[in-house]
């Protein structure tokens, strides 16, 4: 007998999860209650593509599937949505936005991919409650401070509105005494500065706070030996 295909019967499963007689934790659950267990999944993940485990990018991937299905099964208990739309709406957003592949639009370049891809998004948004009317307009208002900066300045650089160029390096080592203000201040710049580079500034804090970690436990070890 040929088996169904897996997401079948994942989205089967989780429908009789939430059944009258199925889990009593997945019927507490709602939309709120799960809105941070996405956020972790995708950091688990993140670990695991970090470590180049495929074992457990795999069942990480599998986790963050889960936190989709079942906000799609909430969702179609109360007339919203289902898994079925949400993936036609991808494959449609797709389709339509990648022209170059599929119509008979032209880019040659990631960079014009791109371009391509905001000047549709832009058009998709226009005339609806959810379009654009300003360049900063887009940005998550929950993400990480740091990459929500560097996101801004992007935004800004590419309006015209926050100059061509970063803060000069120079000027973040020739602080005057530090006020809660000026450190904000710095910190900006230096998600800027990042940016300007092509760097991930929540990267390259992540590896410095692993380098810094590693060092820790060299002395807290050592320590334990004395």
């Amino acid at each position: 007998m040929k088996r169904q295909p897996a997401i079948d019967d994942v989205l089967a499963i989780m429908a009789r999860l939430r059944a009258p007689d199925g889990c009593p934790w997945d019927r507490e659950q709602d939309h709120r209650s799960l809105r941070y267990h996405a956020v972790e999944e995708v950091y688990e993940l993140l670990d695991a593509i970090e470590a180049g485990d495929d074992a457990e990018m795999e069942e990480e991937l599998g986790d963050l599937l889960l936190q989709i299905v079942f906000h799609c099964q909430m969702a179609s208990e109360r007339g919203a949505f289902d898994f079925e739309r949400v993936a036609r709406r991808l494959a449609d957003k797709l389709i339509h936005r990648h022209p170059h592949v599929f119509g008979d639009a032209t880019a040659r370049t990631a960079g014009a991919v791109l371009e391509q891809w905001d000047r549709l998004k832009h058009a998709e948004k226009k005339g609806t409650r959810h379009a654009r009317h300003s360049a900063l307009d887009g940005i998550p208002k929950r993400l990480p401070a740091l990459l929500r900066a560097a996101k801004l300045w992007k935004k800004a650089r590419k309006a015209g509105l926050a100059g061509t160029a970063a803060p000069d390096p120079a000027s973040l080592s020739a602080a005057p005494r530090p006020t809660r203000t000026r450190l904000g201040g710095l910190l900006f710049d230096l998600a800027c500065l990042c940016q300007e580079r092509g760097w991930s500034a929540e990267a390259l804090l992540r590896e410095e706070a692993k380098r810094r970690e590693r060092a820790f436990r060299r002395a807290e070890r050592a320590k334990a030996n004395e």
